[in-house]
């Protein structure tokens, strides 16, 4: 446990160095839940991800003993299915016009991509989401790895059936997304 705290004690003076903010004298390993723990519990979500608050896994004041064990804080949590969900309705408005083409089927491909990546990560397992899954796998064969704007446009049809069906999908599955 001493180990786990001298750590993290230099973790934290790390990032706090890093960011100019001094540790002050003592480094915090005679106060595990003392000032430079506060100070990281502040800083470290914002420096390291997005994470809620009480999503477990990260150190706070209350357990800075190393209860836990909670040793990779470098890797961030996945993103929720419903943040790559709102990114892909966000393009339910727009549409393929002259000079927006490129991008619009562009950003069509890359929130499905998203969402699938999402989708696998969940809690639930990838499991929970067999149709969106399949749709994009075999949207991806359809399209034989080629994301080029020529190819896309050739497969507009596909691309936004794709997610006008996924779509539809997740809406019978609000607890998803909401």
């Amino acid at each position: 446990m001493l180990r786990s705290s001298a750590v993290r004690a230099a973790l934290v003076a790390t990032v706090l160095a890093a960011l100019g903010v001094s540790c002050g004298t003592g480094a915090g390993t005679d106060e595990p839940g003392g000032s430079t723990v506060a100070a990281a519990g502040r800083t470290g979500p914002a420096a390291s991800s997005p994470a809620s608050p009480g999503a477990g896994g990260s150190p706070d004041a209350s357990g800075a003993s190393g209860a836990s064990g909670a040793a990779t804080p470098p890797s961030p949590p996945a993103e929720k299915v419903r943040d790559a969900f709102a990114g892909l309705q966000a393009t339910l408005g727009d549409s393929c016009t002259p000079g927006n083409c490129a991008y619009f089927l562009g950003r069509v491909y890359d929130e499905l991509h998203r969402l699938e990546r999402a989708m696998r990560a969940d809690p639930k397992g990838p499991g929970h989401f067999p149709e969106p899954l399949a749709l994009i796998g075999k949207l991806d064969t359809e399209l034989g790895g080629d994301r080029t704007f020529e190819n896309l446009e050739e497969h507009q049809e596909a691309l936004i059936g794709t997610r006008d069906r996924i779509n539809t999908w997740m809406q019978g599955h609000p607890d998803d997304y909401r």
